[in-house]
């Protein structure tokens, strides 16, 4: 490595510098590569949790739910309020009105709690397990898979709701997504079987971006003088999360900089035992003609070193820990490797050498600064 410096003479000798005390060097460095460790990871740490809040959220951030407002007291929406959505919802998405109730399925001895639906387009809000849901559902039941398990449900079976019994004609594909309307513990079926208004009304919009435009249709046709119908954009919810993991990533490398700051005072302890060591030294430098500058320049030149080494070997390691997360752990890559961990690998290792500068800045500004009569001295 000095080979290469020795076109910087100041880089070179302040690598032959530190290369004496090794030790000194070793642990100073040590102590900046723990700290850019601590606060990378961190950074890296909090992003994975974040996009994979995200993920795990599903389409959530798409979607409007629209019901009547609690304070009017009203059981169901119009038929004027259901077209006032469609219309909203028109070239944004899709907007399925949606009839909702609990009950007790049963078939044969057995017996579970379902949530049961009344759509006319399934395939808008569901996926089928084993075959596409029709965009029209003209008879039969949709079972999710809780209901199907706990019922020891199959193809053609029977299911008894409501004192009604419907034939089973597919089942709904499971769900972790956070979402209002889940399929695992659902029974849909076709709009005829329920009378009465719409309970809710949920659109499924293309973007986050058209669902806050979808929302706030609906809001200035519906709620003008008065609120009658309550609307709850998903998407507020991802914002909050997103909020609060940014505030947590913020708190997390605030604490993740005290261990860089602790490895700055040990620089600067080092930087102060190695001036006053050498002393004479330097002395003899300056009385040779060497100017006040190029002492400087080469207190600081060892400063930087230690500060580079440090922060490369901590930026790595927690490139390292990066990818020993995702391999011990079921979070996939796409939340690993994104730009932003890739910006807090850089800014460790450059925090890392402004650090060391930092610590190294005061020793070597009063060494270069000292009379060569009385640093020959000692």
């Amino acid at each position: 490595m000095s080979g290469g410096l020795w076109r910087l003479p100041a880089l070179a000798l302040a690598w032959r510098n530190l290369r004496r005390n090794r030790l000194r060097s070793v642990l100073a460095a040590l102590g900046i590569a723990i700290g850019v460790f601590v606060i990378v990871v961190l950074g890296i740490f909090g992003t994975v949790l974040q996009l994979s809040a995200s993920q795990e959220l599903g389409g959530i951030g798409n979607q409007v739910i629209v019901s009547p407002a609690e304070e009017r007291q009203a059981e169901a929406l119009t038929p004027r309020q259901i077209q006032s959505v469609e219309r909203a919802a028109v070239g944004r998405g899709t907007a399925v009105p949606v009839y909702a109730e609990n009950a007790l399925a049963s078939a044969g001895s057995q017996q579970s709690p379902a949530q049961i639906y009344g759509i006319d387009n399934p395939a808008a809000l569901f996926e089928g397990r084993d075959r596409s849901l029709p965009a029209q559902h003209r008879g039969g039941a949709f079972v999710g898979p809780s209901v199907a398990s706990a019922l020891d449900l199959q193809i053609g079976s029977t299911v008894e709701v409501g004192g009604q019994q419907y034939r089973v004609v597919g089942f709904l594909e499971p769900s972790q997504d956070i979402t209002p309307i889940q399929p695992n513990n659902a029974i849909v079926l076709a709009e005829r079987e329920f009378t009465g208004g719409y309970d809710q009304a949920v659109v499924v919009a293309d973007s986050p971006e058209d669902a806050t435009a979808v929302a706030d249709d609906i809001d200035r046709r519906l709620n003008v003088r008065t609120d009658r119908v309550d609307i709850f954009e998903l998407s507020e919810l991802l914002d909050t999360i997103a909020e609060f993991f940014t505030l947590l990533n913020r708190f997390l490398i605030a604490l993740g900089s005290v261990s860089l700051l602790v490895a700055g005072v040990s620089i600067l302890n080092l930087m102060l035992m190695s001036t006053a060591e050498r002393r004479g030294e330097i002395g003899l430098m300056r009385a040779v003609g060497i100017h006040r500058e190029s002492v400087l320049r080469l207190l600081l030149a060892e400063a930087t070193l230690l500060g580079a080494i440090g922060g490369f070997f901590g930026a790595v390691l927690s490139g390292l820990a990066a990818l020993a997360l995702w391999a011990v752990t079921p979070i996939g890559l796409d939340v690993v490797v994104v730009p932003r961990n890739g910006g807090y690998l850089v800014g460790g290792f450059v925090f890392g050498i402004a650090v060391a500068l930092i610590s190294g800045a005061y020793p070597a500004w009063k060494a270069a600064g000292e009379r060569p009569v009385e640093a020959l001295r000692g």
